[in-house]
């Protein structure tokens, strides 16, 4: 039987407190998914990294403007676009 690849799932919002964290704990129990979570402020309780965003297989931003901040950012790291 073939085993489903583990995706890795990064949601992001702007101080990981609240958002971000919730999205993590709401898919938790999916086992086909390992999940983390981390802020774009510089004060976040998990802030965001280069090493997290080529972690992750799919990247969730809680605002449009998280992903436009993200995006120059970010660009050059794989799988880093739109």
């Amino acid at each position: 039987m073939r085993h489903p690849r583990i995706r890795t799932v990064l949601f992001v919002c702007s101080q990981n407190r609240l958002r971000s964290p919730t999205a993590e704990q709401v898919f938790s129990c999916r086992e086909d998914l390992e999940m983390d979570s981390a802020g774009t402020n510089h004060n976040a309780d998990n802030p965001l990294t280069a090493e997290l965003i080529a972690w992750a297989d799919v990247i969730f931003v809680m605002e449009k403007a998280y992903r436009n901040k993200l995006l120059p950012r970010y660009r050059g790291l794989s799988g880093a676009n739109a």
